[in-house]
């Protein structure tokens, strides 16, 4: 049995798949230990999974501005020794890291106590922790291989991410009279797609557009937004959060969404022909590498953030919809994407190191 450090925090998206490689790798007999911060969304979600989770004090360094970038830049440097002490109290055989500014430490010190390090890259462009230590890794998982240049040659490979079984369960849906859209701009919700879905239904209600819309808004929005659909005549359901999202987009004929690596990875699961609306925002501009990726593929629509409005959903969901031949090829090509085996060529490749 060996110890396994798992690196990498913040958000559901870097969490949800680090557990499952975790749990992949404690089901053949290694001892996974987490390290991240108090503030991310590891701090509940991996003691809730049953792993012993380590606390680091560190701070994100893009689009964060001039004080809190000073802060991260001063913590560094403690945060680095204290995993170091960490890295000894342990002895791991080896690093899982999937990037996030919580990462950063971590990775630091495994290199510098030359271990092992596997790093697991989502996004077609890597972000700043991954760009700046690709040249030393061990192995290199990727979802695109845009991502590629920024690893040693030979040493990185197309894994995909992570996602759960129930995505890959879903089957092609049979076109109904309706067309069925899922909005969902995360669990947070995005403002941009809430007031693009809201300004859209008077263009849906005008056109006799036979429609089905199954919407998350995150919580800050649903109230306004909820009664506003009430009151548009509109078939369907506006929901703070959906808890079952395979089974949301086993309903769907057509997904808007952002274009996070997790949001990525399960429309290519699913198959499912999508709208992407990069966050505009997002480090180093991943989000639209995602969506070009997908785009190029004929696996989406990009649009833009400034450029989505209710009457850019309206003519864009009008055009699919007189096309299901089309939206039955975005749907494959999307499944290109997937990589069901994600977790289990993961953990092969961290014992393989190890060994």
């Amino acid at each position: 049995m060996a110890t396994i450090v798992m690196a990498g925090g913040g958000t559901g998206g870097h969490v949800v798949p680090l557990l499952a490689v975790a749990r992949e790798l404690k089901a053949r007999g290694h001892q996974c230990v987490f390290i991240g911060t108090r503030t991310g969304f590891e701090a509940k979600m991996v003691p809730a999974a049953g792993f012993p989770l380590e606390f680091i004090e560190i701070g994100g360094l893009k689009r964060v501005g001039a004080i809190r970038t000073i802060r991260t830049l001063a913590q560094l440097p403690l945060s680095v020794l204290k995993v170091l002490r960490m890295l000894n109290e342990h002895q791991p055989a080896a690093v899982f890291s999937l990037g996030g500014y919580a990462a950063g430490p971590v990775v630091l010190a495994t290199l510098r106590k030359r271990l092992p390090l596997v790093v697991m890259e989502p996004n077609a462009m890597p972000g700043l922790t991954n760009r700046q230590i690709g040249r030393f890794v061990s192995r290199a998982l990727l979802s695109f291989p845009e991502a590629a240049r920024f690893f040693p040659r030979g040493k990185s490979e197309i894994t995909g991410l992570p996602v759960r079984a129930e995505f890959f369960a879903i089957q092609p849906k049979v076109r109904e009279a309706k067309m069925t859209i899922l909005i969902t701009g995360g669990s947070q919700g995005s403002r941009t797609l809430n007031q693009a879905a809201a300004g859209s239904w008077r263009y849906f209600r005008e056109a006799g557009f036979p429609v089905r819309f199954i919407h998350q808004t995150g919580a800050a929005m649903h109230e306004a937004l909820v009664k506003k659909f009430a009151e548009s005549g509109i078939e369907g359901e506006v929901l703070p959060f959906i808890d079952d999202m395979p089974g949301a987009f086993q309903r769907a004929d057509l997904v808007i969404c952002r274009a996070g690596a997790g949001a990525v990875a399960e429309l290519a699961a699913a198959g499912k022909p999508s709208i992407l609306v990069p966050l505009p925002h997002a480090a180093d501009q991943h989000q639209l590498r995602n969506a070009e990726a997908f785009d190029k593929a004929g696996a989406a629509r990009l649009i833009l953030d400034p450029e989505m409005d209710g009457g850019r959903l309206f003519e864009e969901a009008g055009k699919l919809s007189t096309q299901p031949e089309l939206l039955k090829r975005m749907g494959e090509r999307a499944r290109t994407f997937a990589h069901p085996d994600a977790a289990r060529r993961a953990a092969d490749v961290v014992e393989e190191l190890t060994r």
